[in-house]
């Protein structure tokens, strides 16, 4: 039997980018973390590590976003207007397929996360589904017929403003929307309200009720989409905090109300689950993609 190709992968993070060399989970050869910094210095660290390896056939990019997902336009693989400083408008696609002239794999690095929990991890066997990602920011992968879903553009439901818990007048820490969301359940929205980083709350701290109804709320949206299957949680801040998941099970369970068919995420322990893949889901759907878009490029010479 032939061995999957080997594909490059880069999970670029608001906070730090992954380099993976691999197949697959089991055929890692290399990683290598590089921390986000200008996008100078870290675009040119990724391509420094890449330049190192050989034998890679395609190159997979999962990036924080947002990005420019439409083919048609020439922003295609651009980071487009971000709360990370530095960063908006940074051409990332052009310049990485360009420089090593292979085929190559572009998304957002939450759809990467889901591809990778759909096909290895929590979500395996299920064509439907979507993965939370709660760290530097929040965002949503939201897989369709195994495929992420996207139109005008890709999912930035992290971006939604939740109804507020009464006597919760905080404005919030997203530099655009205030307390959406991500304006509340982030990591940095955590330790902005609180002056703590998330990992060192205790399980009783009062931030919790807030940062759990508002990812209460975002699970309610997505169940009132009638896509997801099953929705996945990962990220820093509830891998930090493992009480976070029964609480935004129990608050999800009352916003729906018993309403419609939403008796089908019934029991909620198995709808509502942890990632699998820990913090190696987006440099694995960054592999993903590479695989994705090396078979797209062999069908189109056949």
């Amino acid at each position: 039997m032939s061995q999957p190709p080997l594909i490059a992968g880069v999970e670029l993070g608001g906070t730090k980018c992954i380099c993976i060399l691999a197949s697959g989970p089991d055929a890692v050869r290399a990683e290598v973390r590089i921390p986000t910094t200008t996008p100078e210095a870290t675009l040119g660290a990724i391509e420094a590590t890449l330049d190192g390896w050989r034998g890679f056939t395609a190159i997979g990019i999962a990036s924080f976003g947002p990005v420019a997902l439409d083919h048609r336009l020439p922003n295609y693989g651009s980071i487009t207007r971000t709360t990370k400083p530095g960063w908006s408008d940074t051409d990332i696609f052009q310049r990485l397929s360009q420089r090593f002239n292979l085929p190559t794999g572009f998304d957002t690095d939450v759809n990467g996360a889901a591809l990778a929990e759909g096909r290895w991890g929590a979500s395996a066997g299920l064509s439907e589904h979507a993965y939370i990602t709660v760290g530097t920011g929040v965002g949503v992968g939201l897989i369709m017929a195994s495929v992420p879903v996207s139109g005008m553009s890709h999912a930035e439901l992290g971006h939604v403003r939740p109804v507020r818990l009464s006597g919760d007048d905080w404005a919030g820490h997203c530099a655009f929307h205030g307390a959406c969301v991500e304006g509340i359940a982030a990591g940095p929205a955590i330790a902005a309200r609180t002056g703590q980083p998330a990992s060192s709350l205790s399980a009783d701290d009062p931030v919790w009720e807030q940062v759990s109804h508002a990812l209460a709320q975002l699970c309610h949206t997505l169940v009132l989409t009638g896509i997801p299957r099953r929705i996945v949680i990962g990220g820093g801040v509830p891998i930090g905090a493992p009480h976070l998941l029964p609480r935004i099970r129990a608050k999800l369970r009352i916003s729906l109300a018993d309403y419609g068919a939403t008796s089908q995420i019934e029991p909620v322990d198995t709808y509502i689950v942890p990632a699998a893949l820990g913090d190696r889901a987006g440099p694995l759907g960054a592999i993903i993609l590479g695989q994705t878009a090396l078979s797209k490029k062999i069908s189109e010479q056949i």
